[in-house]
């Protein structure tokens, strides 16, 4: 170990920040919103200070003295021509401060490591300044896994040790105490965001009393298959999650970054073949939430988009099991960035509108009075199967048959494919085309936007030859 990332205690301590621009703004924002009081000596300079800073730190238009630096925990010196560094840092340090002199690891006393801040929790990464590119790169990959509410467990636990020490006297005991307050029901609660029942748990535990063992079921959106759109949260509760039930449409590469311990439950449906049916779905949530069991169903796309989200989480709510829903990149959203399309254009499409190319027997149709508006888009999904449909009933209710057309095929997938046409085309492209995989249909003036980008065509042509 070529270094020690020391951490310093910052509550009621001063740090200061000496020179201006873009090698002393980054050190000051470090401690902008710390508990520290934060001095910045930008020396003549008087271009504004970010705002983000302005409001936290005392901004000092001139040198530091003596009577300044004393009593200071660092001192951070970012050098220019008109900054003393030398006579700073040689002051610095016969008042026993640390000095770090940016850019400067040689001449200085500590390095600037890069840093996960997660309030009560803080990461540091450290390269002795040798690498301060490699350090960021491997804070981004520690931002990735670590819950951006992680640091209210620790504070949590700030604020019941001397209760918990009070009332468990043996170390041992106390240990045995965090390990299960930390790892367990509260700690889902901190990250969920009710800090309130997270302490209403630890308290209960502290007293013996027994907990619900219950478990929790996440309903997710595992986005439309490249891993790359998954959320952050999602990644996290994949990583945690003792049962996973999963999609046929959830990728291999999403499902790559599952624990390998995990008990993987497949209830993927293909159209016509449902081997798992829906009610069986929900009581498997059921069944493994009741055996304390974290319980991730994932699924393609988001939860709450033609994903029968609503109806598992109505059935495993009225089990009395906790569900949470963490959204994923909808299958439109990512098709239509994929190829260029924009949704809603302030010329072209002033609305969107998704629906579902097959819908409950003997439920409702969609509104394709609504669908067929003009400027404005018609997205469906599982609409393959029903294209000849989709086309007859849109030209009924007004749209034009030469309305611009899309078929994204496999969306953000290696194999993506995508077939661009006309609202009467629709049936026989899918035929022609041979679209056999999970695809998206976009119907709208806006389509023309990436038809011409395909064809070579510009935008304003296109939709003269679709009026």
């Amino acid at each position: 170990m070529r270094v020690f990332p020391a951490s310093i205690p910052l509550d009621g301590r001063t740090v200061i920040v000496v020179g201006s621009g873009p090698m002393a703004e980054p050190k000051a924002r470090l401690f902008a919103r710390s508990p520290a009081r934060l001095l910045w000596f930008t020396g003549t300079d008087t271009d504004p200070v970010a705002s983000d800073i302005a409001q936290y730190a005392e901004i000092l238009r001139r040198m530091p003295t003596r009577r300044d630096l004393r009593g200071a925990a660092l001192l951070f010196i970012a050098g220019s021509d008109d900054i003393p560094v030398e006579a700073l840092a040689r002051t610095g340090r016969r008042l026993g401060i640390p000095v770090n002199i940016v850019d400067s690891p040689a001449a200085s006393d500590f390095q600037t490591p890069a840093i996960v801040d997660r309030d009560g929790i803080v990461v540091s990464i450290a390269s002795g300044g040798a690498a301060p590119v490699l350090s960021v790169d491997i804070r981004a990959a520690i931002e990735q896994v670590l819950p951006a509410r992680i640091g209210g467990l620790a504070d949590l636990a700030r604020e019941l040790r001397g209760t918990v020490k009070s009332v468990l006297t043996k170390f041992d005991d106390r240990r045995a105490f965090w390990e299960k307050a930390l790892r367990g029901k509260a700690r889902d609660l901190v990250l969920s965001g009710d800090t309130s029942a997270a302490r209403r748990e630890m308290l209960r535990q502290l007293n013996g009393e027994t907990t619900d063992r219950t478990g929790i079921v996440h309903l997710v959106g595992a986005g439309p298959g490249d891993p790359d759109l998954l959320t952050l949260k999602a990644a996290r509760l994949l990583r945690e999650a003792d049962v996973i039930v999963h999609d046929r449409l959830v990728s291999q590469g999403v499902m790559d970054l599952a624990r390998r311990d995990a008990h993987r439950i497949d209830v993927g449906k293909t159209k016509g073949h449902h081997p798992v049916p829906q009610d069986e779905i929900g009581q498997i949530l059921i069944r493994e939430a009741r055996k304390g069991q974290r319980v991730v169903r994932i699924k393609g796309g988001d939860p709450f988009i033609f994903g029968r989200g609503g109806e598992e989480m109505e059935i495993v709510r009225a089990a009395g099991i906790r569900v949470e829903v963490t959204p994923g990149i909808t299958a439109a959203m990512a098709c239509a960035a994929s190829a260029g399309i924009p949704l809603t254009h302030r010329d072209h499409a002033q609305s969107v509108t998704f629906a579902s190319g097959v819908v409950k027997k003997d439920g409702p149709d969609a509104d394709y009075r609504t669908l067929s508006a003009p400027n404005s888009t018609s997205v469906f999904y599982m609409g393959v199967g029903a294209a000849p449909e989709i086309q007859r009933k849109l030209i009924a209710a007004g749209r034009e048959a030469s309305t611009p057309l899309a078929l994204i095929e496999n969306g953000t997938h290696e194999n993506e494919r995508r077939v661009f046409g006309t609202l009467g085309e629709l049936a026989d492209l899918v035929v022609r085309e041979a679209i056999s995989g999970p695809t998206i249909i976009m119907v709208g003036e806006s389509v023309a936007i990436a038809a011409s980008t395909a064809t070579g065509t510009d935008t304003k042509t296109l939709l003269e030859q679709s009026a």
